[in-house]
């Protein structure tokens, strides 16, 4: 039987702690070319649970670009991305339902999609944690 809320194997607390999701660092992203990686600084982060789904947290980071490592000639969109420049990143995760990621906390491949009653919180959350500047 289907199960939307099934218990998770490490609370979300747990999870956030053991991955240093608190922590400064290093994010590497494809490009779109799929010939390099963006590669970013988190400098700050900020999470908030779903009120009305515990097995859903939403997240805003404050990223630092860094560098490109790859073939440059390849890079989608070569000046999209300057060495200093900030950018805000809002991602989910949630306890994965299918194969091997049943019961445990996993990246949210889509587009977030949060109520606005957590938006709120969170974007208040995300001001007086220092990560929207």
């Amino acid at each position: 039987m289907y199960n939307a809320l099934m218990k998770p194997e490490e609370s979300w607390e747990n999870f956030v702690e053991r991955k240093g999701h608190k922590e400064q660092k290093e994010i590497k992203m494809k490009d779109i070319s799929r010939k390099g990686k963006h590669v970013f600084l988190r400098e700050a982060f900020t999470f908030q649970v779903q009120h009305n789904h515990p097995n859903k947290y939403f997240t805003i980071e404050r990223l630092k670009y860094l560098r490109f490592e790859g073939d440059r000639r390849g890079i989608a969109n070569p000046s999209s991305a300057k060495a200093g420049g900030r950018e805000y990143r809002f991602c989910y995760y949630i306890v994965g339902k299918n194969g091997s990621k049943k019961g445990k906390w996993t990246w949210g491949q889509y587009c977030p999609i949060i109520p606005i009653k957590d938006y709120k919180i969170l974007m208040k959350k995300a001001e007086d944690d220092g990560v929207i500047v």
